[in-house]
């Protein structure tokens, strides 16, 4: 046989079979533009050089991985569509006398074309959407827009030897099945039926079971670091109950509506559930990846949008003001070996950095809103149930470690701009997250070495100062008391670490970004001199507007990388969909007609199809949906850690993507319905 015959075979293999190859060349396509344009962002010099770029880049490199794993699982996935859709192809040109070899040099060729189309058409998609992909991270991270087109050689590289190795595998594994068949396999391969389907209630239970307890997991659990670390258990759970639930439990749930005489006897419900019974066994499979890319989508959408909208709030929540100057004292320790607490807090120093703080806020044209100024230490303690102890000769047992803050009366009044009065065994004591006081009308009190000090009232409020950093292990707890030196004097004594001496200055301003950022590396300059005669031995100053910038890169770069990643776990759902309606249409092409030679009308076969499309179609989506309500809580909880606190924003956000994905599957629907009714309608005619 001519060489050049092989080519020819394998075009006009590829074009006859359009309805499967055109699918799957779109797949390859975009999956090789898809990594072009990451490692393009990887390589990227500008994202590079950007604020920030460095964890932006680390993203990428996370998705790149992601993105090779499922890119080989998800290209073998849709192969074996097409390549069992080809084998009585395959087996008709054995029997007209081509041998193994002969076979294997036109799949060879076909890989080749493939190769070479998805290569060119995505190498050149991926060029061109990547400057768009760049535009768009840019402004995700609020960076200077750069117009430049230009093309990675490094992931032009990488791109076409992880595909050149992807395609040789996958030809390599259809090379495989075709040695180890007969043509007479290859011939029968679409009618081989599936033995009647026994429904297997212990796999079946087992996946209701484990279903139930993931929902439990996901519900119960309350400290934001219990949830990041059960995470991806839970995850794990669900998805190895979705499978047994639609592999096992699908087909019990086919046969209990067999029993059920008054819904199966009916002429749309009784091809419709014996044909799903039937097959649900392999398409379960299918279903069930259906539903876990289903809510892998609506899970990265939702939370990826929700930080990236909640970038304010999430900021405001870490930093309650726009500028916070911070400073701590030293100890210093008298002839007795005791230190004494009025040289720690030389209000001489504070009133000179203050000056220095309002004339360089002045100087910059920044006013003063909303001061905070407030001297504090801070030691660690621990809680016996109701009560808060610091004393080192009494050894914690395991009781829970608390980060406590003392808080004078005068600086809480001044802060505040209230009132308050207290006795020297008084204090007002204030729980950030009610964690653990949640029940604040009980008496509690605070154990500092031989002084008990009594709570006199809970605050709800109180202005700290305090930078919260998102996932702190330790709690923390302020009290405010009327005695502050002779507290510190205490603490002193009988605690073994050294305790932090703080001085706080915080206050908003009107100010733009620009003004505040130049304030804050101006001031820090002017006070640099009080480093120097070892009465403070830290100082910083922390601006809102540099968080700011760090916030968006990080946060964008989250919300860029889960689109993109969306739009993939996206685009395998609608393939696995198109494929399973192509598939089972040609299953199906047969019998409708036997059907309809026995009596059933056109109008009965159409209401048999949309029941059957309509039940097995929308079940993924109402498992996906049922995953997505349980996830809830257990996310919310892990927003917490990014200090997003808003939960109608997550909410919002969760129900407008649910519905627009909601919207798009319904889309496919009604094409792929569509496209599977023109299958079997080609049989009748």
């Amino acid at each position: 046989m001519r060489k050049s015959i092989y080519p020819k075979l394998a075009w006009e293999g590829i074009r006859k079979n359009k309805k499967l190859c055109l699918p799957y060349l779109l797949t390859c396509i975009c999956m090789i533009m898809m990594t072009y344009i990451v490692n393009f962002l990887i390589h990227s010099e500008i994202v590079h050089n950007m604020s920030g770029g460095t964890t932006v880049v680390i993203m990428m490199e996370f998705g790149s991985w992601v993105l090779i794993i499922f890119s080989l699982i998800f290209l073998f996935y849709t192969s074996s569509f097409v390549n069992r859709r080809r084998k009585k192809e395959l087996g008709l040109y054995n029997v007209l006398g081509m041998g193994k070899r002969e076979i294997a040099k036109i799949l060879i060729w076909e890989n080749l074309i493939n190769t070479l189309i998805s290569l060119s058409a995505g190498l050149l998609l991926g060029v061109i959407f990547s400057k768009l992909a760049e535009l768009g991270i840019l402004n995700m991270v609020h960076c200077q827009i750069d117009y430049t087109l230009s093309i990675s050689p490094s992931a032009v590289g990488f791109t076409c030897g992880l595909y050149i190795i992807i395609f040789l595998l996958i030809m390599l594994n259809t090379l495989r099945q075709i040695h180890f068949s007969d043509p007479l396999s290859l011939m029968r391969s679409e009618n081989y039926g599936e033995k009647p389907p026994k429904a297997n209630v212990f796999l079946g239970l087992s996946g209701i079971l484990l279903l139930i307890a993931a929902y439990c997991l996901a519900v119960s659990i309350q400290s934001p670091i219990e949830a990041m670390a059960w995470f991806f258990v839970a995850v794990i759970m669900v998805i190895v109950a979705t499978y047994l639930i639609f592999i096992s439990g699908s087909v019990m749930i086919c046969r209990m509506l067999q029993k059920n005489k008054r819904y199966y006897y009916r002429p749309n419900h009784f091809v419709s559930v014996s044909s799903m019974c039937y097959r649900m066994k392999r398409n379960g499979a299918g279903l069930a990846s259906i539903c876990i890319l289903s809510t892998m989508v609506l899970v990265i959408v939702s939370t990826t949008t929700c930080l990236y909208f909640g970038i304010e709030n999430s900021l405001n929540r870490t930093y309650p003001r726009d500028i916070l100057y911070e400073c701590h004292f030293t100890q210093e320790d008298t002839a007795d070996g005791v230190s004494d607490v009025l040289p720690i807090f030389s209000e001489d120093t504070l009133a000179v950095i203050r000056e220095n703080l309002r004339m360089t806020a002045e100087k910059h044209n920044l006013p003063i809103q909303n001061p905070i100024d407030l001297r504090s230490i801070r030691i660690t303690c621990f809680r016996d149930n109701d009560t808060v102890i610091c004393d080192k000769r009494i050894g914690s047992g395991g009781y829970r470690w608390i980060g406590l803050t003392i808080v004078p009366l005068s600086d809480y009044n001044l802060t505040m701009n209230v009132s308050e009065t207290l006795s020297d065994h008084e204090v007002l004591l204030f729980d950030p997250d009610r964690s653990l006081y949640p029940n604040q009308e009980e008496p509690h009190s605070v154990l500092i070495g031989d002084t008990h000090l009594s709570v006199k009232r809970y605050l709800e409020t109180m202005e700290t100062g305090d930078i919260t950093y998102a996932g702190a292990v330790q709690n923390n707890l302020y009290i405010v008391v009327s005695d502050f030196d002779a507290i510190v004097n205490d603490i002193i004594r009988i605690t073994e670490e050294s305790p932090t001496f703080r001085w706080r200055f915080a206050f908003d301003t009107a100010g733009s970004d620009e003004d505040q950022i130049a304030f804050g590396m101006s001031a820090y300059k002017n006070i640099s001199f009080a480093l120097s005669d070892g009465i403070i031995n830290y100082n910083s100053i922390t601006v809102k507007a540099e968080a700011r910038i760090d916030f968006y890169r990080i946060y964008g770069g989250i919300f860029f990388l889960g689109i993109l990643l969306s739009m993939i776990f996206l685009f395998a759902a609608v393939l696995i969909i198109y494929y399973k309606q192509i598939s089972e249409g040609y299953e199906d092409q047969s019998r409708f007609e036997i059907m309809q030679k026995v009596g059933m009308t056109k109008t009965d076969i159409k209401k048999s199809i949309n029941s059957q499309l309509l039940t097995v179609f929308f079940l993924p989506l109402l498992i996906a949906a049922m995953h997505l309500a349980f996830a809830f809580p257990m996310i919310r909880k892990m927003l917490l850690l990014f200090n997003l606190t808003n939960i109608w924003l997550f909410a919002v956000t969760t129900g407008l993507s649910f519905l627009a994905f909601v919207l798009f599957y319904t889309l496919i629907y009604r094409i792929t319905s569509n496209a599977y009714y023109h299958i079997v309608s080609e049989g009748k005619k």
